[in-house]
């Protein structure tokens, strides 16, 4: 009995890691997680960065780990009381990079993300264990008695606190937040951000005409139409270069006959030179031998 409780409490301790097999994030990856309540708030406060638990199996499973814990709670209750956060969180609404967080939603990447985790077992296992912790209810049960819990409920008793939100009219961050939709570089920046194909993720290749022409599998036979290239569209109305060969199978063009795709054609309608054939030249006589 006591080695099946055992493989039970292994088993249950074990499922984050067992998780890292699948689609759990994997140790020294650039985007660092949030490990605490106050870097989770950090983050999920910030719209440059706030929607990455949602776009990533890997990053969701701790974002599901720390709402769960009252101590995310306790410590978002404080972090509403300081006026600062809530600067910092309207002005990152209005940074560029905000866009790039949301337009990443349009990768496919992220959706076959997803469905991989909705197949894997390990992802499943990993929140239920999140879910079943004993530690987890125990804490939610000590939460009237949680040193936490009263500090949040004694900032409300703080002078100090209140006098922050009197001084906020003064603050020089809330002037700079407000000075900001007159800045232009703010409005150069969402263009910038708009019009740049790392916005969009995978989808942004559909910006880059470069992308358009590329062949998918071997050279394109000769005479096709790319019905992706801008520059094939482009050159429908082109005339041909004087004096370039032909393209190879092409027919030459009947004298008399009319180009309707050539604007050069149009124009000589108007030309009067062009509806009088030129008077033959007499051929100029062969200097005497001498």
């Amino acid at each position: 009995m006591k080695a099946k409780s055992l493989v039970v409490a292994l088993g249950l301790a074990l499922a984050p890691a067992a998780f890292a097999n699948g689609t759990a994030p994997a140790a020294g990856t650039p985007a660092a997680v949030p490990q605490t309540s106050q870097q989770w708030l950090e983050r999920m406060t910030d719209f440059t960065r706030n929607a990455s638990a949602y776009r990533d199996p890997k990053v969701f499973v701790p974002w599901a780990n720390a709402v769960t814990e009252p101590g995310f709670y306790t410590q978002m209750g404080v972090n509403m009381m300081e006026p600062g956060n809530w600067y910092r969180m309207m002005g990152s609404m209005m940074d560029p990079r905000s866009l790039s967080n949301y337009m990443q939603f349009a990768d496919p990447d992220m959706y076959m993300k997803w469905m991989a985790a909705s197949m894997d077992p390990n992802f499943y296992t990993a929140l239920m264990t999140q879910l079943l912790d004993p530690g987890k209810m125990m804490r939610w049960m000590m939460m009237p008695m949680d040193p936490q819990m009263w500090n949040m409920m004694m900032q409300s008793m703080n002078p100090a606190m209140y006098m922050k939100w009197m001084m906020a009219p003064m603050d020089p961050r809330l002037w700079q937040l407000m000075m900001q939709p007159m800045n232009p570089a703010m409005y150069t920046g969402w263009m910038n951000a708009s019009m740049n194909p790392a916005t969009y993720g995978s989808w942004g290749t559909w910006m880059n005409p470069a992308t358009y022409a590329a062949p998918m599998a071997g050279a394109a036979p000769a005479g096709t139409f790319n019905f992706f290239d801008p520059a094939s569209w482009m050159g429908m109305t082109a005339a041909p270069v004087a004096g370039q060969p032909a393209a190879a199978g092409a027919q030459p063009v009947p004298a008399g006959s009319f180009n309707f795709f050539d604007p050069n054609v149009w124009m000589n309608m108007m030309n009067p030179a062009s509806f009088y054939a030129a008077p033959p030249q007499a051929a100029t006589p062969a200097p005497a031998a001498k």
